[in-house]
């Protein structure tokens, strides 16, 4: 398994931004597909963004596509969630999850596919 952190989070107004990066412990990180989930309070964990080991493929839900943008840098063993347009409903813990195995089709969505978690760090957007 590999360690996650995260950190970005924080208050912000609708309109604005944020970005996300969640940093892994191990050096293999470039072997990892990398997603970003989240969870608001009384709802379900649900996935936002996922990208493959190299970053040639994307993946968002239809909620974010076009606001938000996930990338990493294998280099760093650092992948990030760029957040524009931010609405209140986007308030939630947001999660980095990392999985060895490659990831494809429908798996993106599913918690389940991810082995590894981060803490989580909350982002709050104000109307």
């Amino acid at each position: 398994q590999v360690q996650l952190v995260e950190s970005g989070g924080g208050l912000v107004q609708a309109g604005g931004s944020l970005r996300l990066s969640c940093a892994a412990s191990k050096r293999t990180f470039s072997s990892y597909a990398m997603g970003w989930f989240r969870q608001a309070p009384g709802k379900e964990r649900e996935s936002v963004a996922g990208i493959t080991w190299s970053g040639g493929i994307t993946e968002y839900a239809d909620s974010v596509k076009g606001r938000f943008t996930i990338s990493r840098v294998n280099a760093k063993s650092t992948v990030y969630l760029q957040m524009n347009s931010l609405k209140p409903g986007d308030t939630a813990v947001y999660y980095c999850a990392a999985e060895r195995s490659p990831v494809y089709g429908s798996s993106w969505y599913s918690p389940s596919t991810f082995g590894s978690w981060g803490q989580g760090t909350q982002v709050t957007v104000s109307s």
